[in-house]
């Protein structure tokens, strides 16, 4: 199973909940690059509705799937989660199965499970899911240029707890790494929905603030995912939404008259701004948004079979398992250190009601309108 097929990689998805996104996304795979041969969980009915919607096998252990299974996607929750997703991971890296771990992921299970990938010959990767939506990969792209062209000066980032590693990890890929990093105590505490901490990454100064509570049973009820603006001497540019979209904000420089005047006549406008000022502010790529639909079935899907495709370089080349990988644990060891600091999450209790859209706010349609698509 560790050999490099021509055809498609055989995947197998363990875990039914989140699992959900991934079966969709092989589902929406281009013929000949993945498919989907199984389902391994606990046998609920969600999972044996899954099984026979998309029309493959239910597997309840790992020692009954079949020998040409050549890549597992383990969304089960590990250790921190109090699941036995590293568990999984491991008993499919012994048969010769490359593994997909969907994070978090503990520090020490993570370099356990890329211990056992080198010594048998396999892939194991941690999916960050988050950075590999093309929004978010837009936005990175964007910043990794920004500080090439410009020293940063800050670093201002919101999360919800549970999607505090990808963030990491977005950070890590915005400086190649997270180094220098470090961060202060928290300041906040209970009753308070965002807890704050100060901190570096890459050497920049870093504001921090997560949401640091859950509602029991239910992680999807937060009140963000992510956001981000990095700040330099030129401009900001902000991951409004984890879903888009991306804006930039170039900062005003003004030219002045003799005089000091800024706000010259308009016969004196060519000779003090020969190229203009520019806007205010700038989309990065598309301005509007995906449906909260489209979002899970398509930039999901799509993040997924991007994660996938690595997967599937990497065990085509037969890569060291252990090349890249400090860049996953110095992520996970940050996101140890960040939760430990953070606490508990408290239980958060949304209020009841409808969903309130724009609409809602300008009470009807109008300029403030995001356009609809992803």
């Amino acid at each position: 199973m560790t050999r490099a097929t021509p055809g498609p990689t055989r995947v197998v998805v363990c875990g039914t909940r989140f699992g959900q996104v991934y079966l969709s996304a092989l589902a929406r795979a281009e013929p000949g690059r993945f498919e989907l041969v199984g389902i391994l969980a606990q046998g609920s009915a969600r999972s044996v509705a899954l099984a026979e919607r998309y029309g493959v096998p239910l597997y309840d252990k790992v020692e009954q799937l079949p020998d040409d299974i050549d890549a597992a996607c383990v969304v089960v929750s590990t250790a921190v989660g109090g699941g036995r997703g590293a568990e999984v991971a491991r008993a499919l890296l012994e048969r010769g199965v490359h593994v997909m771990q969907e994070h978090p992921v503990h520090p020490d299970e993570l370099a356990d499970c890329l211990r056992v990938a080198r010594r048998t010959g396999t892939q194991y990767m941690v999916n960050t899911f988050y950075p590999h939506l093309e929004p978010v990969r837009r936005f990175t792209s964007a910043a990794r240029r920004l500080v090439r062209l410009r020293t940063p000066v800050f670093v201002d980032a919101m999360c919800a707890v549970q999607v505090s590693f990808d963030l990491l990890d977005i950070l890590a890929g915005i400086f190649d790494g997270l180094r220098p990093w470090s961060l202060s105590p928290v300041t906040g505490g209970a009753g308070r929905p965002l807890v704050a901490v100060e901190g570096q990454v890459g050497g920049v100064p870093l504001t921090l603030r997560v949401e640091n509570r859950m509602q029991a049973g239910d992680d999807s009820t937060s009140l963000l995912l992510h956001r981000i603006t990095v700040g330099t001497d030129a401009g900001n540019l902000m991951l409004a939404n984890t879903h888009g979209p991306v804006i930039w904000s170039p900062v005003l420089r003004m030219p002045s008259a003799a005089t000091g005047q800024f706000l010259p006549g308009e016969a004196d406008t060519e000779e003090l701004w020969p190229h203009g000022l520019g806007t205010t502010g700038a989309y990065v790529g598309a301005a509007g948004t995906p449906t909260w639909a489209a979002a899970m079935r398509e930039v999901w899907a799509d993040g997924v079979l991007a994660a996938l495709g690595e997967l599937r370089e990497r065990a085509g080349t037969g890569a060291d398992p252990l090349r890249g990988s400090q860049r996953p644990l110095a992520v996970a060891r940050a996101w140890k250190e960040l939760t430990e600091a953070l606490g508990y999450p408290e239980v958060a209790e949304p209020e009841a009601g409808d969903p309130l859209t724009v609409d809602d706010l300008t009470g009807g349609p109008g300029p403030g309108r995001m356009e609809e698509g992803a």
